[in-house]
């Protein structure tokens, strides 16, 4: 990096940690206007749907398009197939000529999560130095946004496309501040498709040193009162997984949690517990009455047989059991919940959807995925859809890029 590029990104951080939490992405797009004298620069952040970004400005008095709370404006633009899908699917900068100016795309993107798009306008074409420039300061533009979005409900709100309800309120705060983690030996991904009624589903993970912890939970009923049973199933599974518990003991702990504290007689959560050796591969789970995992190896799609338990809660002092299996590198680990499978959900083909998406990074496969079971099911489901895909790379793990994130399995070079 050029020392003059070294000290835009230093102005651009520090003009960042200068600005209040609200105004720290217009101030660190107006140093980036200034360094590279365009005509205009816009962050575009990822709608939850993930089928839509939001233009977010601050237009005191100013009528337009789109969503507005007081003075904020968040303009929609429906993902439909164009450039600007392209740039946020495929992650990488897209170079759009207009009437007297280019328009150049780059992905806002941290370890694999799709935040949104860096939009910048400029008199000339760009070339590829240029082009390479504003990719890497996109990348810092995600810490700036990840930085800044604990301090603020601005980010939140511009990606709501329509208002939660309690119960989706309560069930969003249970979900992992990211969706999606690339971390060398393996890349993971998660989605939640709501229902109507929200039906409680959840998933969780963290990394640590030497693992990956996992956990795909579905609390009984729907609304305020399943988003309140998930609520404790989750934050006892955090408590016993921070405290360094085993996954049969953070069973255990949750078990007792739900059936001694849920405010809904006979309440329960199924749920499915995992822990994956960094180092060896080896996968441990757990399945409290819960649809199978399933293993796609080689092609073929799997479900997993584990011992049988009983959902977490029904019984206070039931028993687990876990059972494992070695991952190798090319195998995806697939785990939903049974909103992927009822009523009309049921006529997706699971197997053979996964098939259709093998070749998808995590991040678009779960999206791919979800849409399928939107497509069979129609435009709203009967139960929350929830899945989880982890894609092992062990050793041959794809190297990590400043310029946006993979974009599927069989381009991701070995190490």
């Amino acid at each position: 990096m050029e020392d003059s590029e070294q000290i835009v990104l230093a102005e651009m951080l520090q003009s960042a940690e200068d600005a209040a939490p609200v105004e720290a992405v217009e101030a660190v797009t107006g140093a980036i206007a200034t360094a590279l004298n365009a005509l205009g620069v816009s962050l575009l952040i990822a709608d939850l749907s993930g089928r839509a970004l939001a233009r977010l400005t601050h237009q005191p008095g100013v009528a337009g398009p789109g969503r507005r709370q007081g003075e904020e404006l968040a303009e929609v633009l429906p993902l439909d197939g164009g450039p600007y899908e392209q740039a946020v699917r495929h992650q990488v900068p897209r170079v759009l000529p207009g009437d007297g100016r280019w328009t150049l795309l780059a992905p806002v993107t941290e370890r694999g999560e799709a935040i949104g798009l860096l939009e910048i306008d400029l008199p000339d074409e760009p070339d590829a130095e240029v082009i390479e420039r504003v990719a890497r300061t996109a990348h810092a533009l995600a810490f700036v946004v990840i930085a800044n979005r604990r301090h603020t409900d601005l980010f939140e709100w511009g990606q709501r496309s329509t208002p939660f309800t309690l119960s989706a309120e309560i069930q969003r705060r249970l979900l992992p501040a990211s969706f999606t983690c690339e971390a060398g030996a393996f890349a993971l991904s998660g989605w939640l498709e709501p229902a109507a009624s929200v039906g409680g589903d959840t998933f969780d993970y963290s990394v640590a040193r030497d693992a990956l912890h996992l956990s795909v939970t579905d609390a009984m009923g729907h609304g305020v009162a399943s988003a309140l049973t998930a609520t404790l199933g989750v934050g006892s599974l955090r408590n016993t997984r921070r405290r360094g518990l085993a996954l049969t003991e953070q069973a255990e702990e949750a078990n007792r949690a739900i059936a001694t504290h849920a405010n809904v007689r006979g309440a329960y959560v199924t749920a499915v517990l995992g822990r994956i050796e960094l180092a060896t591969g080896r996968c441990e789970l757990l399945n409290a009455g819960h649809v199978p995992p399933m293993l796609v190896r080689d092609g073929r799609t799997t479900m997993l047989e584990l011992p049988g338990n009983f959902p977490l809660g029904m019984f206070p002092e039931a028993g687990f059991r876990s059972g494992e299996v070695v991952l190798r590198p090319g195998d995806r680990l697939v785990v939903v919940t049974d909103g992927m499978r009822e009523r009309n959900a049921a006529d997706l083909d699971l197997p053979a959807a996964l098939h259709d998406i093998a070749s998808l990074h995590p991040r678009e496969a779960v999206r791919a995925l979800s849409d399928a079971a939107l497509a069979t099911a129609g435009p709203e489901l009967a139960d929350d859809a929830t899945l989880m895909i982890i894609d092992w790379y062990g050793d041959h793990g794809p190297r990590r890029s400043t310029a946006g994130a993979d974009t599927d399995r069989a381009s991701a070079p070995s190490r």
